[in-house]
């Protein structure tokens, strides 16, 4: 009996210190569980909150950029309308008296215009966009009408210096600017074509308002080689100047010496002095293309620039390079034949 006792209590001593041990050990496993899980989720959390602030920089980054490219756009097209505005307003006001009987194209610009000094500081960069759009547009309504009237203006004038060539034909007579008849021997043959009294290139018009023949000197440029006899300057309007200085650069090349130039720039009352003198072989006054700064005469010399010469070759040839041409009316067999007479067509 007594041995039976004492081997229940020894087996309940051994199973009570291995319960104890088990349940010690499992409660060390769930710490440690615990502690990684906590661990696992901490990690978890941080890289959930890189990630939102990494979206968030690049959400701000992206705004930052959005907003720098939406002010650029803002300010070029803003910029590229008031550079149309000014192009259009030197247009606006150079053709003054220049479109004939038909002022609608000028008074559609001029409303262009003042739509677009009114909506364009407030403008986005689309509404910027479409106004010069609008400005070009009528810009160019402007500059058709005064190209379709000076065409008109030419052909008046081709006409007038025919017919004035016919009536002298029948009455046996030489109309200005005729070479003289009987002209026999060759210096004679080299003297000037010119028969007509004496008239000079013009300064620049004090107080002009930039229509023909009224050219201020702020739209004049003086040629820097030469002058007329009197030494008065040549001018003609500033790009046709600049391009005229790379001609002449050019010219001196190939040739050896300089261009000579006759008139250039001719205001308004030389051109109504010239009218009076010369009738119908003069242009109208005020659709002279002298009175715009953009044409030149050279000195009516057969043998040094008429229809043969070597000056005139070159000059047909390379000027157009340059944006000087001899117009098709004024060329050999033309309806008017002046081979002194160039014009700058940019």
């Amino acid at each position: 009996m007594r041995r039976t006792a004492v081997a229940v209590v020894v087996a309940a001593t051994v199973a009570l210190g291995g319960g104890a041990g088990t349940v010690a050990w499992t409660d060390r496993q769930r710490q440690s569980a615990d502690a990684r899980l906590s661990a696992a989720v901490a990690r978890v959390e941080d890289a959930r909150v890189a990630v939102v602030d990494d979206h968030a920089g690049r959400g701000a980054s992206a705004a930052d950029a959005d907003a720098a490219h939406a002010t650029a756009l803002l300010g070029g097209a803003r910029a590229a309308l008031a550079a149309a505005v000014e192009r259009a307003r030197q247009t606006l006001d150079a053709s003054a008296g220049q479109v004939g009987d038909d002022d609608a194209p000028r008074a559609a610009l001029a409303d262009r215009l003042d739509a677009a000094v009114v909506a364009g500081p407030a403008a986005s960069p689309a509404r910027a966009r479409g106004l010069a759009a609008e400005v070009a547009a009528a810009e160019q309504g402007v500059l058709d009408a005064v190209a379709a009237q000076r065409a008109r203006a030419e052909e008046q004038e081709v006409a007038a210096r025919a017919a004035a060539r016919r009536a002298a034909a029948a009455a046996g007579t030489s109309p200005p600017g005729a070479s003289a008849p009987g002209a026999g021997t060759s210096r004679d043959r080299c003297t000037t074509t010119y028969s007509g009294p004496a008239f000079y290139t013009s300064t620049p018009t004090d107080g002009g308002d930039g229509s023909n023949g009224r050219l201020p000197a702020s739209a004049l440029a003086a040629v820097s080689w030469t002058a007329d006899s009197r030494g008065t300057p040549f001018y003609l309007r500033s790009d046709a100047a600049a391009a005229l200085e790379r001609l002449n650069t050019a010219f001196r090349g190939a040739l050896g010496h300089d261009l000579a130039l006759d008139l250039t720039y001719r205001d308004l009352d030389t051109q109504v002095a010239m009218r009076e003198a010369l009738g119908t072989v003069a242009a109208v006054p005020g659709t002279s293309s002298h009175g715009t700064g953009l044409a030149i005469d050279v000195p009516e010399l057969p043998c040094d620039y008429g229809w043969d010469s070597a000056a005139r070759a070159w000059l047909v040839a390379y000027g157009p390079a340059y944006g000087w041409v001899s117009p098709g009316w004024a060329r050999q067999g033309g309806s008017n034949p002046e081979y002194w007479h160039y014009e700058y067509r940019g």
